[in-house]
């Protein structure tokens, strides 16, 4: 049985954003059509949030309490709320059922931290552009700034006696983070902020966490490695030692609370592969059982562990698996808490096989092919190139109704992941960096020389993808406009140049590290972009893009489709006011997928 975009695009799905000591989830359901907060507990899951948007959140530790994280539309200045779940209510909390905690809607208020009685959170009301770092006082408002050195924040621990802050941010390097010990009680000034790794090493590093003790930071690094890895970091000296590594694979680790376990997962081949290590000699426990081939990670949320490490919440999603939330327990068993995959019946998702795409210069593209049984004679031979956003991201093995549609009406897809993708190393994330960026519009060409190797018909080839996917779709038939069929951009960037001009001003410079910098790399910027070469485009094009977009303003698509117009092809484009980097809302992702299927149907048919 064929799966419909529709019937895809209604299943609703869940994932974890947080878990107590009693194993109670703080789950993100998206039933009612965006995200909401939800409850999973005892077999039972209760709905706990009814807001106009998308939200997620965390527990306040040691209280039945959840802090909120909103927006409005998503225009991406998030407020946090705080909502009392034993307060009585007759059904799920809507805006005026939560107390204000930090709002104040020109800024952006983004949760790093959850302690007890305490939030830390990052906001750029200074300026609007630089990122503090604060503590509130969840019941008596009062505030203490303790980082204020300007730029992006990405992420912030703090240590089990609240005296340091672990505080992530951009390093000098595309895809690399420097880590900062904030001392909050100095007895100097010089002694407040200690640089614990080199602002110019090209390095990650993420998901810090403190032991115990405090003797020591576990945090998932890369630095001197092609591979991440994880390692302790002494706060003092910023002496590393490695306490999990593959020479294959990434690896991701999160520490329980209590210092004596580490949850890790490998990414092998865009599926997750998880096993509990202890903590202090690195040494394998036990391999962690997942339902099926499936992904744990971004863009889901990553796991969390209960405060006294007896669980750990889990996010799911594989290709016949839209999303579940998943309890794991200290000893290594893992219990699914929803079962999201039975609303697709007898209807099975195809699965992916994976390949290695040559190119002319040598490389190897690593690619997912999906592939349909007995196509329709009309459709069959015609394929969709379906790229992810980022650039540094990942195309992974999880449920994607777009793939399974596209596939349900009779086209191949293909879904790579071309020069820039994480997951295969610091080396491969670093091929398209600044200059380097058509490298990564080479890899299309490379994808598209390879589709008779398929069988399938290069004369009716497509493009599809969002964000940064979106410009590769752009530039693909900018570019390279003899070898596509047809596009459907995503809130896409059309000009790499008006992109970093008109982005929210407190992602430019973050986004620049990766782009080129508007002062020395303007002529390559201008280069590189699709606009530039609009001319050359002469194949039909459909463009979605959200009104309130602060990453890639709505300009963007507005400028393109004037210049595609201009020549007489065909152009497209649906604008949603209530909507910001993406279709959030399922009413409107039900309007434009449909849409932008039947056209590429269209346009790929013999």
């Amino acid at each position: 049985m064929r799966l419909d975009i529709l019937r895809l695009l209604e299943c609703t799905s869940r994932r974890s954003f947080d878990v107590d000591d009693g194993g109670r989830v703080l789950a993100g359901s998206d039933e009612s059509g965006s995200v909401q907060l939800a409850e999973i507990a005892g077999g039972e899951v209760s709905a706990l949030t009814a807001l106009p948007g998308a939200v997620s959140g965390r527990y306040l530790p040691g209280e039945r309490a959840v802090v909120v994280q909103h927006d409005t539309d998503g225009n991406e200045r998030s407020q946090l709320s705080l909502l009392t779940l034993d307060a009585p209510r007759t059904g799920p909390a809507t805006m005026r059922d939560l107390r204000p905690l930090v709002h104040d809607s020109r800024y952006v208020h983004r949760l790093l931290d959850v302690l007890p009685g305490r939030v830390v959170y990052a906001t750029n009301r200074r300026n609007g552009v630089d990122f503090d770092v604060v503590v509130r006082n969840a019941t008596s408002g009062v505030e203490e700034v303790v980082y204020d050195r300007g730029g992006m924040v990405l992420e912030a621990a703090s240590s089990p006696d609240g005296r340091y802050l672990a505080v992530t941010v951009p390093a000098e390097k595309p895809l690399s983070e420097q880590i900062i010990l904030v001392d909050t009680m100095p007895v100097t000034a010089d002694e407040e902020v200690t640089e614990l790794t080199d602002a110019g090493a090209h390095a990650r590093h993420t998901g810090v966490r403190w032991l115990p003790d405090a003797s020591a930071l576990v945090v998932t690094t890369n630095l001197d490695r092609d591979r991440t890895g994880v390692a302790r970091i002494d706060p003092r000296t910023g002496e590393r030692r490695w306490l999990v590594t593959s020479d294959e694979h990434d690896l991701t680790g999160w520490l329980a609370p209590d210092g004596s376990t580490l949850l890790v997962q490998a990414n092998v081949e865009g599926a997750a592969r998880l096993a509990l290590h202890d903590a202090t000699t690195g040494a394998l426990r036990r391999d962690v059982r997942l339902p099926d081939d499936g992904w744990c990670t971004y863009p889901l949320p990553a796991p969390v562990w209960s405060p006294n490490s007896r669980f750990a919440a889990l996010s799911f999603s594989s290709t016949a698996t839209p999303g579940d939330a998943l309890l794991l327990d200290s000893d290594g068993e893992v219990r699914a808490l929803t079962d999201s995959g039975a609303q697709l019946g007898s209807a099975r998702p195809v699965p992916p096989t994976a390949h290695r795409v040559p190119t002319p210069d040598g490389e190897q593209v690593p690619c997912f092919v999906y592939a349909p049984e007995n196509p329709p004679p009309d459709v069959a031979g015609s394929s969709v190139l379906v790229v992810h956003g980022g650039p540094e991201a990942q195309s992974v093995q999880a449920f994607n109704p777009i793939v399974q549609a596209l596939v349900g009406q009779g086209h191949t897809v293909l879904v790579p992941n071309v020069r820039g993708s994480t997951g295969y190393g610091k080396r491969w994330y670093s091929a398209d960096d600044v200059r380097r960026r058509l490298s990564a519009v080479d890899d299309l060409a490379a994808l598209h020389d390879w589709l008779p190797s398929l069988g399938l018909d290069p004369s009716r080839a497509a493009l599809w993808g969002g964000s940064y996917g979106g410009y590769m779709v752009l530039a693909g038939l900018a570019f390279q406009p003899s070898r596509w069929a047809a596009g459907v951009d995503i809130v896409g960037i059309s000009s790499l140049l008006t992109f970093l001009e008109n982005t929210a001003a407190y992602r430019r410079a973050h986004r620049e590290r990766e782009y080129g910098s508007l002062r020395d790399d303007a002529d390559f910027l201008r280069e590189a972009s699709p606009l530039t070469r609009a001319d050359a485009i002469s194949a039909p094009l459909f463009v979605l893009h959200g009104a309130n977009d602060p990453r890639v303003p709505l300009s963007e698509a507005e400028q393109l489709a004037e210049a595609v117009r201009a020549k007489g092809i065909e152009c497209e484009l649906l604008v949603y006011a209530d909507e910001g980097h993406g279709l959030a809302k399922r009413v409107n992702r039900l309007d434009a997928y449909p849409r932008a299927l039947d056209f590429l149907l269209r346009h790929l048919r013999r």
